[in-house]
């Protein structure tokens, strides 16, 4: 069984080490705010990382730095992108990075830029992109937000996209793209029920990448392995 190291260990890591046995992997390595130091991670095959914005940047550097593949799922950290995919790059390991590991978010991404793109030519139809998520979650508007957002332009709309968010509760996540004419409105909403979503897609990248190099993107490798 491959081993799996898990840093940072919240909700997110505790529901990672609760499902890793179903997914084949043995979790041989728990880190949180500890540094992060190389004999710990011998015989490590992957780190899932879900941490804070802040911390990915030098977390990837370090763990690729042990030569050890990685599952990134922090968000709000995308400005040093550039910076990361080199730390890959230059290390000649692999990264699978989603700003939300729901398969079901991912099949979400596709068919808003669908919509976008039927809609890019119809210029009476604005729209909107929303979210909702628990009170501790510290970026906002989330990262799933954004790439719609991003995917949605990269289809074609190039009209305003109003953007909102709000924080309460404990809500998992809620997303909601929208169209909006004198005619008609088109809602497409994607609800999370739990964290566990995450959590096993977050398990299925770490499979994935388990002895690839190179840097990716959760949707891809779902949608195209």
């Amino acid at each position: 069984m491959p081993n799996l190291a898990i840093v940072g260990y919240g909700k997110m890591g505790r529901l990672i080490e609760q499902f890793a046995p179903e997914y084949g992997f043995t979790v041989a390595l728990k880190r949180d705010l500890e540094p992060l130091v190389a004999a710990d991670f011998r015989g490590i095959d992957v780190a899932v990382e879900f941490t804070m914005p802040e911390a990915v940047r030098p977390n990837v550097e370090t763990i690729a730095g042990f030569g050890v593949n990685l599952v990134i799922g922090t968000t709000g950290w995308l400005g040093h992108i550039e910076e990361v995919k080199r730390a890959v790059e230059k290390h000649g390991t692999g990264l699978v990075w989603s700003p939300n590991y729901s398969v079901g978010v991912n099949a979400f991404f596709r068919l808003a830029s669908e919509a976008a793109r039927l809609l890019a030519a119809q210029p009476e139809y604005g729209a909107w992109a929303w979210e909702i998520h628990h009170s501790a979650k510290k970026d906002a508007p989330s990262g799933t937000l954004l790439k719609l957002v991003d995917d949605m332009k990269k289809a074609g709309y190039a009209r305003p996209i109003d953007v909102g968010s709000n924080r309460a509760g404990t809500i998992p996540g809620t997303h909601e793209i929208g169209f909006d004419s004198g005619a008609d409105t088109i809602t497409l909403r994607h609800t999370a029920r739990s964290r566990e979503g995450f959590a096993r897609g977050a398990l299925q990248a770490a499979q994935w990448i388990v002895g690839k190099k190179g840097f990716y993107e959760f949707a891809d490798i779902l949608f195209t392995a």
